[in-house]
């Protein structure tokens, strides 16, 4: 086992030396005051293990080694510290282990022995390289780890999961480090954010680990892009399909109801995300659109108890769509179900004074009060 020790106290490295050889058939190639030069001889020597202050000159140990981590993921971090126990848990980072100073001897060996189990007993997920996988992005985002069975990633921590939920929102694209900063970290000072940026970057990377041929982040100029291969996206498959405007008939209804189970919920729904917002609503208003003209179709086709169950899953997925609301009523008042008419009305007219405050179109409340007046009906009644 290879090993770098980088400390800015010669005491502390010379000391920290001795108690790992005591203990340990470890090779140490190198011993840096220097965080810097430290750092190029970790990349340039390939070793295995780095031990890391985290009070260190000129840049924090935190932040030092999320620039080891993003060229080489996999090395393992040892973080040699004088903060007590509950400020070291505050730093969120997935570093190997953390060691107090004083440094024991028996605490070298807890380190030693994590390093050599560290590949045992973890879950593992064997995906076959040639095999394309599926994502779901509508409701929550779950990963296919077998055929047809999905799972969640686990994250460390709610900012690594906005941080890849926010680069595969904008895979393929070039996403600058200040840009996410900004987004995920705008309250730290830009030491420290940086720091999370790239510990929260090693965390994407190492959940990824079983999946790694099918994505790759990429650090490009100062910022990062999110590459995905034999992936399929269900909110692509979908919305592809959907803006092929192919015409609803008998060959493509059983194809356009298989997609729209796809559609189990918003995007992304299940998370607070503003930035998801634009997209989430576009794709609303088309899975709304396209219902409407399946319902119709359904109408048109003699198919009548399938076009009221399609307006009213319009109508409960998204009450304040008039449009469902306004079919369901006519097709009430051919069957002559005046009762029905009327609720379907006063459900409509109870929604949008609720969320917008305002009263159903004109169009609609012009329908509405003609077809109570034939009826010589006092509306208020029914109130």
């Amino acid at each position: 086992m290879k090993a770098i020790l980088i400390d800015d106290e010669k005491l502390a490295l010379d000391y920290l030396e001795h108690q790992l050889l005591k203990v340990a058939d470890i090779d140490i190639v190198g011993k840096y005051t220097n965080p810097f030069m430290g750092k190029e001889g970790a990349l340039r020597d390939k070793v295995d293990i780095v031990f890391l202050d985290i009070q260190l000159p000129e840049i924090n140990g935190i932040e030092l080694a999320g620039e080891i981590l993003l060229e080489r993921p996999e090395m393992n971090i040892v973080f040699i510290t004088a903060y007590d126990r509950y400020a070291i848990e505050a730093f969120e980072l997935n570093a190997l282990d953390y060691i107090l100073k004083p440094v024991s001897t028996e605490r070298i060996v807890k380190t030693i022995r994590r390093v050599q189990n560290q590949g045992e007993g973890k879950e593992t997920v064997s995906i076959p390289p040639a095999r394309k996988i599926h994502m779901k992005l509508f409701k929550q985002v779950l990963i296919e780890t077998e055929k047809g069975h999905y799972t969640p990633l686990r994250w460390r921590t709610a900012k690594a999961q906005e941080l890849f939920h926010y680069l595969l929102h904008h895979y393929g694209q070039l996403i600058r480090k200040s840009v996410l900063i900004e987004l995920l970290w705008p309250e730290y000072e830009p030491n420290r954010a940086y720091a999370q940026l790239y510990t929260a970057i090693y965390h994407i990377r190492k959940t990824l680990e079983p999946f790694n041929i099918h994505f790759q982040i990429l650090n490009v100029m100062d910022g990062y892009i999110l590459k995905i291969e034999g992936v399929q996206l269900d909110v692509e498959e979908w919305e592809n399909y959907i803006l092929l405007e192919n015409p609803i008939n008998e060959e493509t209804i059983h194809k356009y109801e298989e997609l729209m189970l796809l559609y189990t919920d918003d995007y992304l729904s299940e998370y607070d995300y503003w930035w998801a917002e634009s997209k989430r609503q576009r794709l609303r208003d088309l899975w709304i659109r396209k219902n409407l003209q399946i319902a119709e179709w359904y109408y048109a086709s003699n198919q009548k108890e399938n076009a009221i169950e399609k307006y009213q899953e319009i109508c409960r997925r998204h009450p304040v769509t008039e449009e469902a609301h306004y079919a369901l009523m006519q097709i009430y008042a051919s069957e002559q179900n005046n009762i029905m008419v009327h609720q379907q009305y006063e459900l409509l007219a109870k929604v949008l004074m609720e969320e917008f405050n305002v009263y159903p179109s004109t169009s609609i409340k012009a329908w509405y009060q003609k077809w109570s007046q034939k009826r010589g009906w006092d509306i208020t009644s029914f109130k």
